[in-house]
């Protein structure tokens, strides 16, 4: 009986623990690095932790969030990514081109999910190719050639007597500066003129407008980063004041007061970093999970924006919009 009695209690025991186990689930630490400005919570950006939500990771349930913004200014993003290597996160989401380059530096160890498109990661040297990233980071890329110049397409359609473009773009991120190359390719295809402005942080910006205003372009062409995102309400207003059409390459601007973007979703984006995520949970290593380039591109024109600076859209143009803003 006794033996009976302890052999019991033991099985009972193993299964008290068991049941313990299994309804504890593992909390995911997810480290968010963003180059640019805060979100309005100070947490991950929404459309990340909606997408994370779709895969089933529930805040305060099986993920937490660390989340630390760098506000378009560069100097702060080391120490920003030594404090998420110092709290051990499971992964990290490197928003913004310097913000990849910043963590890809600060750990080796730490899966990176560059998101949601921030420039070519080949062409930058981030990662190995597409097929075969390699190291601790893969995400969303993009190819900068052909989009640039259907984005320069798409500017000179809507502005047909265009021949000189101001591209603006941050001149201290690799990434950008590869994509203005880019454009510039694409320009001389056209036979456009390009007038390259490159800033390096928020204090160019009055310089830079004041040299437009002197000698203002046909056109300007915005490169997205972190640091015109963070500053683009006063180059949405600079380009309504000076009535210079712009292109740009977020629908940011556009939703902003911009007159028309091409790009890629960004809530698919996020989409698909959560994916990542979710994988890389799941077991699966970084180099081992091929980078993508956006199977979409989405073409928004803002028609208030065109009518205060004067610009008639013609109806074919409209026509190919994914999306109107009225």
């Amino acid at each position: 009986m006794k033996r009976r009695t302890f052999v019991g209690a033991g099985l009972a025991g193993l299964a008290l623990s068991a049941a313990k186990a299994w309804g504890q689930q593992k909390v995911f630490r997810v480290g968010i690095l963003v180059a640019g400005g805060r979100t309005p919570d100070g947490g991950p950006p929404p459309l990340l932790r909606e997408g994370l939500r779709e895969f089933g990771y529930i805040e305060g349930k099986n993920v937490a969030y660390e989340a630390r913004f760098a506000e378009a200014k560069p100097e702060r993003l080391p120490a920003l990514v030594e404090e998420l290597v110092r709290l051990k996160v499971d992964a990290i989401v490197a928003v913004g081109g310097r913000a990849q380059f910043a963590a890809k530096e600060a750990t080796s160890a730490i899966p990176i999910v560059a998101a949601p498109v921030a420039g070519d990661l080949v062409g930058t040297g981030l990662i190995a190719s597409l097929a075969r990233p390699g190291g601790n980071l893969t995400g969303l890329s993009d190819d900068s050639l052909p989009l640039s110049a259907k984005r320069m397409e798409l500017l000179k359609e809507a502005v047909p007597k265009a021949g000189s473009i101001a591209v603006l773009w941050n001149a201290d991120d690799r990434g950008m500066t590869l994509r203005s190359q880019e454009i510039e390719k694409a320009a001389r295809i056209l036979k456009v003129e390009v007038r390259p402005i490159g800033v390096r942080s928020a204090d160019d910006f009055s310089g830079v407008f004041a040299e437009l205003s002197r000698r203002p372009p046909d056109a300007v062409f915005v490169v997205f980063d972190a640091l015109t995102n963070v500053n683009r309400k006063r180059i949405i207003e600079f380009a309504t004041t000076q009535r210079i059409p712009a292109m740009y390459e977020s629908s940011l601007f556009v939703n902003d007061g911009g007159l028309m973007s091409y790009g890629p979703s960004t809530a698919e984006m996020y989409r698909k970093a959560a994916g990542y995520l979710d994988r890389i949970f799941k077991g699966a290593k970084p180099s081992d999970l091929p980078a993508e380039l956006p199977t979409r591109y989405y073409l928004t024109v803002n028609l208030k924006a065109a009518e205060a600076i004067g610009l008639t859209i013609s109806p074919v143009l409209l026509l190919r919009a994914d999306n109107v803003v009225k």
